[in-house]
């Protein structure tokens, strides 16, 4: 038997249309798929906590609390990156603490971490204050392909990673560049070294992710990612339902709950109309691009990416910046396309191109990785590159974290005069303009619907 881990109201929708799914919206799917025997409903992490505040002044903490209200059957899976957690720097160990400690009191069960450049000095603290409250951590390796990134690059990995204490491993193909040959030769070198479950998460982008499934299935892999269609496909995960009926019958079966799929679906697609409707889901997320293979862009990337060229007026640059992206890749030592190195080089493919001259303009997150801020790069960095954007700058070689001060206290302090909770707190140590700006528009509405209250009675 294979186990499923549906996607469609995190990655599903980050994947197709930027994160906008409101909490009513995921809360009313979640209701339902309780009832269809997942393995686990990932539901909050990645960009979710971001855009819940920037875009639906929504507060991301209450999403988590009202869908584990009506989850009462399914283990909830959430998705952070490590020494980053959901923000685009590193951040003290007691803020990491604190976010796994306050992520799981308000109904997390597994904590998949991950490190963008596979450091996994950057993914120790999530480790061990993941169980030390009682949840469960899944470290997901960040695959890729490059001549650094060998089968047996990734079994050392997987042997470290079981090592550091992770319940679970995930093979993370955030690109969708994994091919059914090489996921079966992975899985099975990987399952020889680990005695712990292999998840499989990749995506549609290239048109190859149905195929590779059932390779790492045959190959011994324990849970794959889906989701509910019509949020599946094109940059998001393979169709829940088309898997399942594909391996029902079969020693895979997944045995899930047909009825409570079918009571969603009307659902969803009245949702996704509604995203398609209002231009959110743009049509190119829903291609198959097998050229994806060379770019390696990941699904969320691509959607933001498109975005991005089209605020430009761009759009007929968009074969150009597919076509930088691995040059910028190869020139910052191979990092793999996940948040937030996907951003970090899709936006300088996006600079380079845009601008007519490579590198000329860069983003202070590509100088912070230049200097080792966000660990260590797989491969060697191209020397000229970094002399033209760093100059003669020195670099650390530590792990990053060590290197920070605690914060948390210093900004409950900073912030006591708006935040009202730790998640609060926490709200403002990721997403700090954003979370100020969101936390006093939520009190101030607060207040004044207690005063429309109090006249009324």
């Amino acid at each position: 038997m294979v186990r499923f881990v549906e996607t469609s109201v995190r990655d599903g929708h980050q994947s197709l249309f930027a994160t906008r799914m409101t909490t009513e919206e995921v809360v009313s799917l979640c209701k339902i798929l309780d009832n269809a025997g997942y393995h686990a409903i990932e539901v909050w992490g990645g960009a979710t906590f971001d855009a819940a505040m920037r875009f639906l002044s929504e507060d991301p903490w209450e999403r988590l609390r009202e869908v584990k209200k009506v989850c009462k059957k399914t283990k909830l899976q959430m998705l952070f990156r490590g020494q980053n957690i959901l923000g685009y720097r590193h951040y003290s160990d007691d803020v990491v603490d604190m976010f796994c400690k306050k992520s799981i009191e308000n109904g997390i069960d597994i904590i998949r971490v991950f490190d963008a450049l596979n450091d996994i000095r950057n993914l120790k603290q999530a480790v061990e204050s993941t169980k030390k409250y009682g949840g469960e951590c899944q470290i997901a390796l960040s695959y890729t392909t490059s001549p650094v990134h060998t089968i047996v690059y990734y079994t050392d990995l997987a042997k470290q990673i079981e090592k550091l204490g992770a319940d679970s491993l995930c093979i993370k193909d955030m690109a969708g560049v994994l091919v059914p040959e090489d996921a079966a030769k992975l899985v099975s070198a990987i399952k020889k070294e680990i005695s712990i479950p292999l998840e499989l998460h990749s995506h549609c982008t290239a048109g190859v992710c149905e195929m590779t499934y059932k390779a790492a299935i045959e190959a011994g892999v324990d849970i794959v990612d889906t989701s509910l269609s019509p949020l599946s496909n094109g940059t998001a995960q393979p169709s829940t339902q088309a898997l399942a009926m594909a391996l029902k019958g079969t020693k895979y079966d997944p045995k899930l709950n047909f009825e409570a799929i079918h009571e969603a679906e009307p659902l969803m697609t009245n949702i996704v109309n509604k995203y398609v409707a209002n231009g959110l889901l743009n049509p190119k997320s829903l291609e198959v691009n097998p050229n994806i293979l060379t770019y390696q862009v990941p699904g969320g990337m691509l959607s933001n990416m498109i975005k991005q060229l089209s605020d430009q007026g761009a759009m007929d640059k968009y074969e150009e910046v597919l076509r930088e992206i691995p040059k910028v890749r190869k020139d910052l030592g191979y990092p793999p396309l996940v948040t937030p190195m996907s951003q970090m080089v899709g936006t300088q493919a996006v600079l380079n191109v845009l601008n007519g001259e490579r590198y000329k303009m860069c983003a202070k997150e590509v100088k912070d990785y230049l200097h080792g801020k966000y660990g260590k790069a797989p491969a060697e960095i191209d020397e000229d590159v970094k002399k033209k954007i760093i100059g003669d700058d020195e670099t650390i070689d530590c792990r990053p974290a060590d290197l920070l001060e605690p914060e948390f206290e210093k900004l409950k302090e900073k912030y006591r005069d708006i935040a009202r909770s730790d998640e609060d707190v926490l709200s403002l140590a990721l997403f700090e303009n954003v979370a100020v700006d969101f936390l006093k528009k939520k009190y101030a509405a607060e207040a004044d619907e207690i005063d429309e209250f109090e006249m009324f009675i």
